[in-house]
């Protein structure tokens, strides 16, 4: 990756219960985008195990970051052209950002934590984008996206 890059940028986006920040930089030279670190606080009611609802959170960041920067199935000659995980680009362990999970100790009535972190993550990563270079990113996957500063 090239030594410069444009300041790492936080933003938040939050829905319901649930809300994220995104801290990443953006390579000028190569539009290249590196996500550092996710924040994800949640009220998912009342907690027994702490621990599942950082894994859960985790694993859903990680699915939710595969289908932003990369989740494109593309069509040719009327089949799809991806036909495993060798020819369908995923989010390795190596770029996976550092998560931390919030939870928030609301004493709530039974809740779940499946879905939600997998939804916030590309509104996260998005708006961070647009802090740092003023660009409203309107289509994903973000791999076909020119992040180049003009």
């Amino acid at each position: 990756m090239p030594s410069t890059s444009t300041p790492a940028t936080s933003v938040t986006w939050r829905t319901w219960r649930t809300c994220a920040t995104a801290r990443r930089s953006v390579y000028p030279d190569d539009g290249s985008l590196a996500v550092h670190r996710i924040v994800c606080a949640l009220d998912c009611g009342h907690v027994v195990n702490p621990l599942t609802v950082e894994m859960q959170v985790e694993s859903g960041i990680a699915f939710g970051l595969t289908a932003a920067l990369y989740g494109e199935i593309s069509i040719r000659d009327g089949r799809v052209a991806q036909s495993n995980f060798h020819d369908y680009e995923m989010l390795r362990l190596a770029r996976m950002p550092k998560v931390e999970t919030v939870i928030v100790p609301s004493g709530g009535f039974w809740g779940g934590i499946g879905e939600p972190p997998v939804a916030i993550v590309a509104p996260a990563i998005c708006n961070a984008i647009f802090a740092a270079t003023g660009r409203r990113i309107r289509t994903l996957p973000l791999k076909n996206q020119d992040l180049r500063k003009v």
